[in-house]
């Protein structure tokens, strides 16, 4: 099989050289070209096309971002992943990286020895394999599955004068996303009206400081109150908790309430936070009904959990479909197991929750 070609953009010599060492110890990829930053990668492109593209963020004369934009202008289909540091500042420009088009990222490893950590390498090929096979037109940045702005900036939602009031008994709303799915989130979120009637719990697979990003983003772009959950936490109506990267977020009944409690069992489907521990936390739940959730994610998080879950509780299911997914590893994963209710495009997600949950 012909190796990948890979664009190595980094004004940083050494991580140059460890990124390199890394790819070509694998026989699918191969670094083809290399810039400081943005202005010489748009030269190369020029010049070459690839198979996917590694960025930094901070570079002189063009960083990450501007180099992302004109990406986008220039209707490139290069797939990129970024090099992201782990700082708070680093976090936030993360997201506007995801924003801007950008697949997914990798912490950027900051000396040779924890670059040739197994976790790390694992997780940056699996991160690389859906930069480089993902679906095209989803992960482009210019895909049609974005949250519509009316004037003056405000989220258009969905009309809810149809919707159903005051369902029968408790309900929740459990979610589980991986690659791509910040994105994906922003194109559900932030159509969901304020007097939801029920709260929404977030698995989204992100390291340690990211989720916290996450959640002020979309926060910022919804009526719904969104947060990175606490532990001990009391789950509302009508309130988003995305779990911490780095901790399992499972469910607890605690004096007649449910609450958010933190684990920290070992990594699950090679995660954490894994979704298969929040499902089967909710098995001995009060909730009347569950709409579980599947965006777009490589691997299988999430179906094994719903199964579980499925033996105990009522839960529709909702799946992403194929099209709109970046990568359509989980929702493909549970689409086979033949107990999804429905298979909706992205855009659709919202109303289809709606519809089983209603509003207050």
């Amino acid at each position: 099989m012909e190796r990948k070609k890979i664009l190595l953009v980094d004004d940083s010599a050494l991580t140059r050289r460890v990124v390199c060492d890394i790819i070509d110890s694998d026989e699918r990829y191969q670094v083809d070209g290399m810039a400081n930053n943005g202005l010489e990668a748009l030269k190369i492109l020029e010049e070459k096309s690839f198979d996917g593209i590694i960025t930094d963020i901070n570079m002189p004369r063009m960083n990450g971002l501007e180099f992302l934009k004109e990406l986008k202008k220039r209707k490139r289909d290069e797939r990129v992943m970024v090099l992201s540091t782990e700082t708070s500042e680093g976090a936030r420009v993360t997201m506007d990286a995801l924003e801007l088009g950008a697949v997914d990222f990798i912490q950027k490893p900051q000396s040779a020895i924890y670059s040739r950590d197994q976790d790390f390498i694992r997780r940056f090929f699996e991160i690389l394999e859906a930069v480089v096979f993902s679906n095209r037109k989803a992960s482009s940045g210019i895909f049609r599955n974005t949250v519509v702005l009316r004037p003056g900036g405000m989220v258009a939602r969905i009309d809810n004068a149809a919707v159903p009031r005051e369902g029968k008994g408790n309900k929740l709303v459990a979610i589980a996303s991986s690659t791509g799915g910040p994105k994906a989130l922003q194109s559900v979120i932030p159509r969901l009206p304020k007097n939801l009637d029920a709260a929404v719990m977030i698995v989204q697979h992100m390291p340690v400081g990211f989720t916290k990003s996450l959640a002020e983003r979309l926060n910022s772009m919804s009526e719904l109150t969104v947060s990175e959950a606490e532990d001990g936490e009391f789950l509302e109506k009508g309130h988003v908790y995305i779990a911490k990267g780095g901790a399992h977020m499972k469910y607890e009944e605690s004096g007649g309430r449910g609450r958010i409690i933190y684990s920290n069992e070992p990594s699950r489907e090679g995660v954490k936070p894994c979704a298969n521990y929040m499902y089967e936390s909710l098995i001995g739940s009060v909730f009347h009904s569950i709409v579980c959730v599947v965006l777009t994610g490589m691997g299988h998080d999430g179906t094994e959990g719903i199964q579980n879950l499925a033996r105990k509780k009522k839960l529709h299911i909702i799946a992403q479909d194929e099209k709109s997914c970046v990568v359509n590893g989980m929702p493909g994963s549970i689409v086979a197991t033949g107990m999804v209710n429905e298979v909706v495009d992205l855009d659709n997600v919202a109303q289809s929750i709606l519809a089983n949950v209603g509003v207050r």
